[in-house]
């Protein structure tokens, strides 16, 4: 790197250029939001040591409920502890991309099946609010992907030309700004806390279901390649095989990862609509 006359070092801007990265689709506003979050302090401390300790916890809860004979879950309990924790520790900013993955998985999903034959109606999971996220909507959330792949015909419903893309758009959401809160933790620092009440509230099946969805992020990016004839969506893919199920997966970088790669996916669908 050249050093300017007489100057210092040039010092670059990390963060702008993860915002301004010109094969990251995000629109400005939303890259914002993403790199606003990892520059919390709860991001550059906390996060590394919970990481590993949340992986661990998790993997012995998991087991350990393998090896009770009677198979019990709290999904009540699970949601409002979510909830609460949402509401109390973690930053609105993290709450609101929270949220908005839900509207994004659910947008993707549904594109699938308004441009396909599959006999199914579309996905209703758009949460606009922090209560949105209660009542199993993050059990739902997951089974929407099953079910979808599992009904997925790919017979076109329309020609390429005429491809619908209605639904893609992200309402006004509303993540409790003004609630007070004890901390404001980053997302992945929260998914870290929240991986564990989900360990324990559901079944080992349940949560191995769970977990395991993210697996299809490289089928529904290639899907979604298929249907619009741009293979710009499998630069994204992971190299995951939904074939082979993982019993030791680090969970909150997963569901992380599976969040900021739907982001893409949504974010090149809207652009192509604008082309239409």
């Amino acid at each position: 790197m050249s050093k300017p006359a007489g100057g210092p070092l040039a010092d670059p801007p990390m963060w702008d250029a993860m915002i301004a990265d010109p094969a990251m689709p995000l629109e400005p506003e939303v890259a914002s939001m993403v790199t606003d979050d990892q520059r919390r302090w709860t991001r550059t401390w906390i996060y590394p040591v919970l990481r590993p300790v949340s992986r661990v916890l998790a993997l012995v809860i998991v087991a350990l409920k393998r090896l009770t004979p009677v198979r019990w879950t709290a999904h009540r309990l699970m949601d409002r502890l979510c909830l609460w924790f949402l509401r109390r520790f973690v930053s609105p900013l993290a709450v609101e991309l929270l949220i908005r993955h839900f509207v994004i998985e659910t947008n993707l999903l549904n594109f699938i099946v308004r441009n396909t034959a599959t006999g199914i109606e579309p996905v209703a999971l758009r949460p606009v609010n922090l209560a949105g996220l209660g009542d199993r909507a993050v059990i739902e959330h997951d089974i929407n992907v099953y079910e979808v792949l599992a009904a997925l015909d790919m017979t076109p419903a329309r020609p390429l030309a005429e491809l619908d893309f209605e639904g893609l758009d992200m309402p006004p959401l509303d993540p409790e700004p003004h609630r007070f809160r004890l901390m404001r933790l980053d997302i992945q620092t929260a998914l870290c806390l929240m991986n564990l009440p989900f360990a324990a509230c559901l079944t080992p099946d349940e949560y191995r279901r769970a977990v395991h969805s993210m697996r299809f992020d490289d089928s529904i990016l290639a899907i979604l390649a298929d249907l619009t004839g741009d293979p710009t969506f499998l630069r994204w893919q992971n190299g995951d095989l939904s074939i082979r199920a993982d019993s030791n997966t680090d969970v909150p970088h997963a569901v992380y990862r599976h969040a900021v790669v739907c982001e893409y996916a949504h974010a090149h669908l809207a652009r192509l609509a604008k082309r239409m």
